[in-house]
This record gives C-alpha cells, sequence and structure tokens, in this order.
C-alpha cells in the first residue's frame, strides 16, 4: 500500500486563484482541496490511498479593522476544510518595517511568517515517524527547497513530489523533485465545494458572493 500525504501552502494557493481570475475571469477560491488531493491518488499507482491532507495558513488579523468581513470567510472556509478531514495548521502575520520608493520613506507592512518552516517540520516529522510512503506538497515556494532536498537524502526510499499551483510552476523545485506535476485552472473549477457545505451539526456555510 502506498500511503499519500499532501501538505498544502495555502497562501501559494492563493495567490494562484488570484493570478487565475486576473488572467481568464474565472474565480476559483471555493476549492475543495480534499477532492483535488484525492484526484491526483491514480499518479501513484492502484494501491495508493490518502493518508492525511494538512492546510498551512494564517489569519490576516490585521486586516480585521478595514475588513472584518475577510477573516469571517477565511474563518468559514477553514471550518469546511476541516468538516472534510483536512488538518489545518495556522501561522501568523509579523509587522515589519520597509522603505517605500513612492512615498520614499519607511512603512509598516504585514509579513506572513512560519508557513514554509512549518511544512518543513511536518514533512521531517511525518517521513521521520514513517507516516506516509509518499509526499506531495502542494507549492511553487523555493523556500521549501533545503527541507525536501534534506529528507531526500535521509530518506531516500520516499517519493516526495511537488504539485506546482496555477501559474506557480518551478523549475527549480522541479529538478529537485523530477515527476512534480502542475496543476491546471481546470482542476481548480473542477474541484468546488458544494454550495453550502453543511456541517455535522446541522450548520450551513454558504459561498462569499465574491468567491
Amino acid at each position: 500500500m502506498n500511503r499519500v500525504t499532501f501538505l498544502i501552502d495555502g497562501f501559494n494557493v492563493y495567490h494562484s486563484i488570484l493570478s487565475l481570475k486576473k488572467s481568464t475571469g474565472y474565480r476559483a477560491k471555493w476549492l475543495n482541496l480534499s477532492s483535488l488531493c484525492s484526484s491526483y491518488l491514480n499518479l501513484f499507482g492502484k494501491d495508493a490511498r490518502l493518508q492525511d491532507i494538512y492546510y498551512f495558513s494564517a489569519l490576516a488579523h490585521y486586516l480585521s479593522a478595514k475588513d472584518p468581513g475577510k477573516i469571517t470567510k477565511h474563518k468559514n472556509y477553514i471550518t469546511c476544510l476541516e468538516s472534510l478531514g483536512i488538518k489545518v495548521e495556522l501561522g501568523r502575520f509579523k509587522e515589519k518595517e520597509v522603505f517605500c520608493d513612492q512615498c520614499k520613506s519607511m512603512i509598516l507592512k504585514h509579513e506572513e511568517k512560519e508557513t514554509d518552516v512549518a511544512i518543513g517540520v511536518k514533512l521531517l516529522e511525518i517521513l521521520f515517524t514513517d507516516s506516509c510512503d509518499s509526499v506531495v506538497i502542494i507549492s511553487g515556494d523555493t523556500d521549501l527547497s533545503p527541507a525536501v532536498r534534506r529528507c531526500t537524502e535521509l530518506f531516500p526510499k520516499k517519493k516526495i513530489l511537488f504539485a506546482f499551483p496555477f501559474a506557480r510552476k518551478n523549475k527549480e523545485l522541479l529538478s529537485l523533485a523530477p515527476g512534480s506535476f502542475s496543476i491546471s485552472k481546470k482542476q481548480y473549477l473542477r474541484h468546488k465545494l458544494p454550495d453550502p457545505v453543511i456541517l455535522s451539526d446541522g450548520k450551513e456555510i454558504r459561498k462569499p458572493s465574491s468567491w
């Protein structure tokens, strides 16, 4: 049996979805990550089965004052993912001063932190504990390269692949993990959550109109 685990870089997928909307006009935020991941099990042979799906993201609390609904939408989406058995791990946003070329002064920005490290740590953990046989990392972020490179050396019998979100294909990661593949826009459109999502307690969560 080939136990396959997926590690999803939530923000990499999110920005990919924004790229999809910008280039095609299609909206895909109401993405069913469970069925999307399951659709790739055939790449691992007839004996492949889904082991776990981990979703890594962070809540942008600093936007609450300007757009309180943004956090609510994200929290509701996370609840929908959890109802499908997806394991959610949240990082945080950190304030950072950067120089603005336009205003010629230092300004305060917020930077999402911990996601790459959290994915790398989880990758090491599940391989070290023999919790799976194959891992698919849904991301195109090269910050993950060191973790993947080291885990490939430490666990040569395990298979590690990248599933590049739409418009996020990366040559460096592809060379690091041969056999990696890209997620097409059709896959985004094919795998959507039901509207509404009905939770086990009967509560309904509806897709935001802008999604």
